[in-house]
């Protein structure tokens, strides 16, 4: 499915609009992994532990989207934003990943 940041998809006309399209998804991190991402940001360099949750996480909520634009009978999704955030408890820190958009049908311009 075709999936896009913009409002339009060139060389293609939106023939419907479908629902508004959302998903989140928050994830926790452990202890262990809150550890060593605090280390290598004091260090430098990336946290993979934190990436890969992160991935995890955007990929998930991409195929919920996806899946909801589908049983509108929907072939593309539009004006996509994709946000993301952290919810910092006393001993835990939470990762949140949200996506909103526009489920339309869209067909090639003739």
């Amino acid at each position: 499915m075709l999936m896009t940041t913009t409002p339009f998809v060139e060389g293609y006309r939106i023939r419907r609009y479908g629902p508004l399209v959302a998903s989140e998804a928050v994830m926790g991190t452990n202890l262990f992994k809150d550890y060593f991402a605090k280390v290598r940001d004091v260090m430098g360099g990336r946290s993979g532990a934190f990436q890969n949750s992160l991935a995890d996480a955007r990929e998930s909520i991409m195929h919920e989207v996806q899946e909801q634009a589908k049983k509108a009978d929907c072939n593309a999704i539009i004006g996509i934003d994709l946000d993301y955030g952290e919810v910092s408890g006393k001993d835990r820190t939470m990762l949140v990943v949200a996506i909103t958009g526009t489920a339309v049908y869209i067909e090639p311009i003739a």
